[in-house]
């Protein structure tokens, strides 16, 4: 058998996509409280060493912490990949993390941003990173009674990428694939009112170049482009895990004052950086976010 030449189609793909599929499987045979423990365990010390995960988070962390310890990077870097772990199963788990974000903490002086915001019939762009679990916010707000729409990113992964699409199921409102099609989906959502989600802190090839964690990072100005020609309202929100490592504290920052589209996103990294120097081990330094220098 040849080697499949696609990218997010190489055997490392193949194989990672089989080991993740057998163990969620497995753990979903568990009580949510036990799978997804488990599953973050699975990952930190089976699936991501495998995968060069934890190297590569690694390679992350001492090119944005010189003076870290290798001691403390790798431990950080078990941590993000116990993290991404369960919040993989928690997505694979709707009604049990449904469950989880009902007794989440929300709060934030973007809380009453959005509730008028609802009544007014404005549309909303609720942004965030790769922080905690970033699907908990819009869980906790479903439960709340908000309809919140999404447009998310296909897995670089394309083998994982084709069972996981199915986890992005409407659980409130739509979800769209990036793409043309996709896009224009949400996009339409948007103007009409809807209240919708963006995730803003992965590579773009083509994106502007704006610093993050202190180092120059190609950074796509799309949520603030929205904001501004859509008279959208910006709000951040994060899903921080709390000790527990189930339950979430959810925050909804001031909305962003609509500018340039480059000072919104560099007040939107901002926002962000502060809660990964606080907490980086709930961040995914998985990511290539600084790609041509960290590799």
């Amino acid at each position: 058998m040849t080697k499949p030449k696609n990218k997010g189609r190489t055997w490392s793909d193949w194989l990672t996509d089989k080991v993740l599929r057998a163990v969620i499987i497995g753990t979903k045979i568990l009580p949510y409280d036990q799978r997804v423990p488990i599953m973050g365990t699975l990952t930190s010390r089976l699936i991501a060493p495998m995968a060069g995960y934890i190297k590569r988070a690694d390679k992350n962390l001492a090119y944005i912490y010189p003076d870290m310890t290798l001691q403390d990077r790798q431990r950080i870097a078990r941590a993000v990949a116990n993290n991404a772990g369960r919040t993989i199963i928690e997505t694979y788990s709707p009604k049990g993390l449904m469950q989880k974000a009902k007794t989440s903490t929300v709060s934030g002086l973007g809380l009453e941003a959005l509730q008028n915001a609802k009544l007014q019939g404005k549309p909303v762009l609720l942004v965030t990173g790769h922080y905690g679990n970033h699907e908990a916010p819009r869980y906790a707000l479903t439960a709340m009674g908000y309809e919140i729409g999404g447009l998310y990113r296909p897995m670089a992964n394309q083998f994982f990428n084709e069972h996981y699409a199915n986890t992005m199921a409407d659980i409130s409102g739509p979800v769209f694939a990036q793409g043309r099609r996709g896009t224009a989906g949400f996009v339409k959502y948007l103007k009409q009112g809807g209240i919708a989600v963006l995730l803003f802190d992965i590579y773009t090839r083509k994106g502007v170049t704006l610093p993050f964690l202190g180092k120059p990072a190609p950074t796509a100005l799309s949520a603030a482009d929205l904001a501004l020609k859509y008279n959208a309202i910006l709000i951040p929100f994060f899903g921080k895990r709390r000790e527990d490592g189930l339950t979430f504290d959810i925050q909804l920052d001031a909305p962003i004052d609509h500018t340039s589209p480059e000072q919104m996103l560099t007040e939107m990294n901002t926002r962000l950086e502060k809660r990964i120097h606080e907490n980086p081990e709930q961040w995914f330094w998985i990511h290539r976010r600084w790609r041509k220098k960290v590799r």
